[in-house]
């Protein structure tokens, strides 16, 4: 962790009562920003806040899907607490989320994913990632559309699951969304992750931006 950081949980001083848009702010427990070490190199997106998150304030918060993502993130070595600690203890690893508010009954709309986008994009832009994991099919075609040359509907989150795309400036390994994900799928992006992530020198592979 950087040393001028002092928390894990919206280390950057986010906007913690942003009312950016007026439907969600009437839903929503919590604004969820980002989460983890600011000078990671694996930076992990979701679509929007679960319930878990919303409760917490903290992304992949305390539910089914959260503690999954924190188990596998912990086999990989980046999560060292327990799956069951929501305030996880982190390293060389940044979570957050497309959208920062939960709305109980429906997804984003387009415009709530534009009100979010400068969180996002300073997220990335601070933290400067080498490889970024969008989970599930909002997030993967929202990075889509901003870091890469291909079309955003021309990506499926189940077919692009466990591999590796080349982005602007970093790569993509796209994950489905944790709750939908069965064994062998949670399986085949830990072995991706191990064999052709970790086990080369992705820094001299894709390149380093300078901080």
């Amino acid at each position: 962790m950087d040393a001028a950081q002092t928390e894990f949980e919206n280390p950057f001083g986010m906007d913690a009562d942003c009312e950016n848009c007026p439907a969600l702010c009437a839903e929503r427990s919590t604004v969820v920003h980002g989460y983890g070490d600011v000078g990671g190199e694996f930076l992990v997106v979701g679509g929007s806040p679960s319930a878990g998150a919303d409760a917490t304030g903290i992304p992949f918060g305390d539910d089914a899907g959260g503690r999954r993502i924190r188990s596998m993130f912990g086999e990989l070595g980046f999560v060292r607490s327990p799956p069951e600690t929501v305030a996880m203890d982190v390293q060389n690893v940044f979570f957050t989320s497309v959208t920062r508010c939960r709305h109980p009954d429906r997804a984003a709309t387009d415009a709530e994913v534009a009100n979010c986008e400068p969180y996002l994009d300073a997220e990335i832009r601070m933290i400067n990632p080498q490889i970024i994991v969008p989970v599930g099919q909002r997030a993967l075609e929202a990075l889509a559309f901003e870091y890469t040359t291909r079309s955003p509907d021309s990506f499926d989150v189940v077919e692009e699951h466990a591999t590796t795309i080349r982005g602007r400036g970093f790569e993509l390994v796209p994950m489905r969304d944790p709750e939908a994900m069965d064994e062998a799928e949670e399986r085949a992006f830990l072995e991706h992750v191990r064999k052709n992530v970790l086990a080369r020198d992705y820094r001299q592979t894709k390149g380093r931006r300078s901080r």
